[in-house]
């Protein structure tokens, strides 16, 4: 059974609308089966994973490779990485045989108009999110309907009822993992041998830019070393529903 339904003439009811179909039917579905299920059965062609290829990325991409490694990853390549993410990248490309990452970057013009010198995130760390991240993601997620993202709910206090399937204003979004928790994602990647960001030992359990991204301290939540000593705590490419945020899928949680 398939949840396709009609656009909204508010411009974004038809995201909102189908997202709550969809988790009607797949909202308590495994990650791999609800991930077959958007992928070749509700948005085949027209919809993309986004990935950081951080501490975490590798379990989301080898189950996707699992269905289709030809889906497209968008990447945003903010040009503030850390090296290690960089190598972690090409590693993980290689490894689970991706055939369609597509770095994403930000607009030449408007870092040099903003940002010529790279210290935007000192003064304005929500304006550098929104010209290295949000602007250049929403353009490059144009052509799709859908789209994949590895948030889990136990990585912050403001995810903790994320849903497996919710949406903004123009898409879908899929969260397949949000019911993770830290020993499952571990026991995944033990059973099947995925390498680790090499920034994970060194005590960076979540990982951005290199500019906003500290190590964290015993007892400190997975995110702690985000933006740290700033009231920030996401980039801002997550907007919630424009109807507010739903019920997760408890029998998940």
């Amino acid at each position: 059974m398939s949840a396709h339904l009609g656009r909204g003439a508010d411009g974004y009811r038809e995201p909102v609308t189908r997202a709550a179909a969809l988790r009607e039917l797949y909202g308590s579905l495994a990650a791999i089966d609800l991930l077959a299920a958007v992928i070749e059965r509700e948005f085949p062609g027209r919809i993309a994973l986004v990935s950081s290829f951080g501490a975490e990325s590798a379990v989301l991409l080898h189950l996707v490779s699992q269905i289709d490694r030809h889906l497209p990853v968008l990447f945003l390549e903010t040009g503030q990485h850390f090296s290690e993410t960089l190598r972690y990248r090409d590693t993980l490309v290689e490894r689970l045989r991706l055939t369609d990452v597509r770095p994403i970057h930000p607009a030449k013009a408007d870092i040099a108009r903003e940002d010529p010198e790279g210290y935007l995130h000192l003064a304005d760390p929500d304006r550098c999110c929104a010209l290295r991240k949000v602007l250049p993601l929403a353009d490059a997620l144009t052509p799709f309907t859908a789209w994949i993202s590895g948030r889990k709910r136990f990585q912050a206090t403001t995810r903790q009822r994320l849903p497996t399937i919710e949406a903004d204003a123009t898409h879908v979004k899929i969260n397949p993992i949000a019911h993770w928790r830290p020993e499952d994602l571990t026991a995944y990647m033990t059973t099947h041998a995925l390498p680790v960001h090499a920034l994970v030992a060194a005590g960076y359990p979540s990982i951005g830019c290199a500019p906003c991204t500290a190590r964290v301290e015993a007892g400190e939540g997975d995110r702690a070393g985000r933006w740290r000593g700033r009231q920030k705590t996401e980039c801002g490419i997550h907007a919630p529903e424009p109807t507010g945020t739903p019920m997760p899928d408890l029998a998940l949680a």
